[in-house]
């Protein structure tokens, strides 16, 4: 069997589509035998980020930029794929979108319906793309993969697309996000942890939260939720880098009669996230609509306890390791993590729930997992 599979979200994003991507092709290598995996990615300026994947084959084009054939892909659906990458049995399209393509079975991820269903959530012309391509991606597609079960069932809603082409697959959470990190690690010490986040400018305890900025994540929730809290002596760090619509939360940020006591760091290293994650009293994910929903999950990883919303996925990924409350009432969710800050047992008790739940999501699973989906195409 040969396996060609899409990168460039892999090369080009850190977070969301490209971090899957990177995982997955990470784990992929490890099921394949005497299979041929080869990972196909547009670099034309060589500007695009590391993929550590042995046991595959990495195959590059510098003829022109992959903007630039996106865009002719957007306006005449032209030039196949295949083109570009040779051949294979089948090709995995990680980024919602399958391509022209002459040759092979197509399976395509497709992380959630949020498009459809929050259509007022979406970038514009990302909106229009998708509004203009799906029908035709999902009509193609010989099988669709999707993060979670709430994400399938969103897709067989609003895409017509019947139940046995769609495979529910759980996402996995990286190693360096835990405590459990070797020992000969320096993260693993608590006092560079701490000397970390004093770097940052946190001086005093902090709740947390981390996404990019944009209208879905519902960041500016959060000013309203710390404008409540007026007996806890800390910080709102926000840590994401800035996306669309950001100046909103911005204005209401520097509005804010809390103002000073709110950081915004923009995009953090890894070293710094963990450290952010394990240092704070309390992780914060008001998000509108998640297909899957990293962060309280790493959080948890982390042995942090997390309030979040219910907002899509999250009731399903996060289960009972998470207090789970509708970001609708900022008294109530700024009275809930006072709470969780200062109710021991109840503490505990999340934090070991939460560590428990995250393991249980490993990236082997979903590479296992997602071979089986080419398998089945195949047979």
């Amino acid at each position: 069997m040969k396996v060609c599979i899409d990168i460039q979200a892999a090369k080009a994003q850190r977070a969301g589509v490209g971090r899957y991507t990177r995982s997955l092709v990470r784990h992929l290598p490890e099921l394949k035998h005497d299979d041929e995996i080869t990972l196909f990615s547009f670099d034309f300026l060589r500007a695009g980020l590391p993929i550590d994947a042995p046991g595959t084959i990495q195959k590059t084009s510098r003829i022109c930029p992959g903007r630039f054939v996106s865009g002719l892909w957007k306006t005449i659906n032209f030039p196949p794929f295949d083109w570009f990458s040779g051949k294979a049995d089948i090709f995995h399209f990680p980024n919602f979108v399958i391509p022209p393509l002459n040759t092979g079975k197509t399976v395509v991820t497709i992380h959630d319906a949020s498009f459809v269903r929050y259509p007022e959530f979406a970038e514009r012309k990302n909106l229009r793309h998708l509004n203009a391509v799906m029908r035709n991606t999902v009509r193609r597609a010989d099988a669709i993969i999707t993060d979670s079960h709430f994400s399938a069932t969103e897709i067989e809603e609003t895409l017509s697309v019947d139940t046995s082409r769609i495979s529910p697959i759980h996402l996995g959470i990286d190693d360096c996000f835990s405590l459990n990190v070797g020992t000969d690690s320096h993260l693993a010490q608590k006092h560079t942890r701490e000397s970390i986040v004093r770097s940052l400018g946190i001086d005093r305890p902090f709740i947390f939260t981390v996404g990019t900025i944009e209208p879905r994540k519902n960041t500016s929730f959060l000013v309203d939720v710390f404008e409540r809290m007026e007996d806890f002596d800390g910080h709102l760090v926000v840590a994401g880098m800035k996306g669309w619509k950001f100046q909103s939360f911005f204005k209401k940020m520097q509005e804010s009669k809390s103002n000073a006591e709110i950081i915004y760091l923009d995009y953090v290293t890894d070293d710094q996230l963990f450290a952010l994650y394990t240092e704070a009293s309390l992780f914060v994910f008001p998000s509108h609509y998640e297909g899957f929903g990293f962060p309280p999950l790493e959080a948890m990883a982390c042995g942090t306890p997390v309030l979040s919303s219910n907002g899509g996925s999250l009731p399903e990924v996060l289960g009972d390791a998470a207090f789970i409350l509708p970001a609708t009432d900022p008294e109530e969710w700024a009275e809930q993590s006072i709470i969780l800050m200062q109710d021991t047992d109840l503490r505990n008790e999340l934090i070991n729930s939460g560590k428990e739940k995250a393991s249980s999501y490993k990236w082997a699973d979903t590479a296992a997992q997602t071979w089986d989906v080419y398998r089945k195409v195949l047979a």
